[in-house]
């Protein structure tokens, strides 16, 4: 069994054990540790496992099909001030809701292989489909070092992710401290199969998003969305792929493809840069990168370690929501890593293509 590391400081005790613990789990062939590693429930983010006969669902996580997605955006920087800001946020809330829809909507979801789950999913997601959701979720509009504009788009398959992963982790097999396992030749099946539906769903969900704000920005600032140049990937996954000429299920949990010539985006924070990249298809890494900067401090800590102040002076020069805040404290820029020293710790996985700045934030609390 083998294990690589792109690591952009010492790992933590907690984190090392839980990767030890991962990598002794049985059918697990390779692990390659991201320069975003953070601790997580069972397996941490930023972590690429590699199995034959065993799937875990916790190596994939709770919002299945999570991602990013960007498109460029033909206009003017100039025409983005701070009364249009305000505007773009009152309308952006209406046409991109934080959680739910007033009203429900066809979230087109096919059946899953459990029908009661299927139906109860079918209610939820009619008001969910094209939201953004809470936590780390956001829509940008920033700009490259050549002034071009870009529009960022972070979101996943809300509701269906987490009920998908509790309903299959209730029918595995207990496999170690706190992991559960499905046999490919078994329930394993039904679980590959839900999740190539909840990553087509968290799919059309960004590109809901995109298309609504879109809208927004051609009637508020004439601005054009030019969806020929949409590209995305997602970060919460498990896949069937060939590495050194080994057949791996290769489970992505806060890491992104990064195959040769493959497209990706790893943002930092709400206030600092986000970089587009090409994969260098690197096998030892499973042909993988980080998702993002990573957190420094759990949510917890970091709503008390940062106060609004900090947060503020962290923002200059970016839009945001100020009367939000007191509840945006644990998505500072301080309490993630350093985006910087991530990329610089995955040079042999990536080509920077574009480093872009954010210009306005806008996030669900």
């Amino acid at each position: 069994m083998t294990v690589q590391r792109w690591l952009s400081e010492p790992l933590a005790r907690d984190v090392a054990s839980a990767l030890e613990r991962l990598a002794a789990a049985p059918g697990v062939q390779h692990v390659a540790v991201m320069p975003d590693v953070h601790l997580a429930e069972h397996v941490c983010v930023g972590t690429v496992l590699g199995t034959t006969e065993w799937i875990y669902p916790q190596a994939v996580g709770g919002d299945i099909g999570c991602g990013m997605a960007a498109a460029p955006i033909r206009g003017e920087a100039a025409a983005l001030d701070a009364a249009a800001a305000a505007r773009l946020f009152d309308c952006l809330r209406e046409a991109v809701p934080p959680v739910r829809r007033p009203q429900p909507t066809d979230a087109g979801l096919p059946a899953l292989a459990d029908r009661e789950l299927s139906r109860r999913l079918q209610r939820d997601l009619a008001v969910e489909f094209g939201t953004l959701g809470r936590g780390n979720h956001f829509l940008e509009l920033q700009c490259d070092e050549h002034g071009g504009l870009w529009l960022a788009v972070h979101s996943g398959s809300r509701a269906l992710g987490p009920a998908l992963r509790d309903h299959h982790l209730a029918r595995g097999e207990a496999v170690g401290k706190g992991l559960v396992a499905l046999a490919v030749a078994g329930p394993g099946r039904e679980y590959l199969a839900d999740c190539a539906l909840a990553e087509a769903f968290a799919q059309q969900n960004r590109r809901a998003i995109g298309t609504a704000a879109a809208a927004v920005l051609a009637a508020e600032l004439g601005w054009q969305v030019d969806f020929a140049g949409w590209f995305e990937s997602s970060h919460n996954h498990v896949r069937a792929e060939c590495h050194d000429g080994r057949a791996l299920w290769v489970h992505r949990k806060g890491a992104s493809p990064a195959g040769a010539g493959q497209l990706a985006i790893v943002p930092g924070s709400m206030g600092s840069a986000t970089f587009h990249v090409e994969g260098r298809g690197v096998a030892a890494a499973l042909a993988s990168c980080a998702h993002g900067a990573g957190r420094a401090l759990a949510r917890g800590a970091a709503a008390r370690a940062i106060t609004v102040r900090d947060l503020e002076r962290s923002m200059a020069g970016v839009y945001f929501e100020r009367q939000l805040a007191p509840r945006l404290r644990d998505e500072a820029p301080a309490a993630y890593k350093d985006i910087g020293a991530v990329m610089r710790a995955q040079r042999e996985l990536v080509r920077i293509v574009r480093r872009l700045r954010p210009l306005l934030a806008y996030k669900a609390v």
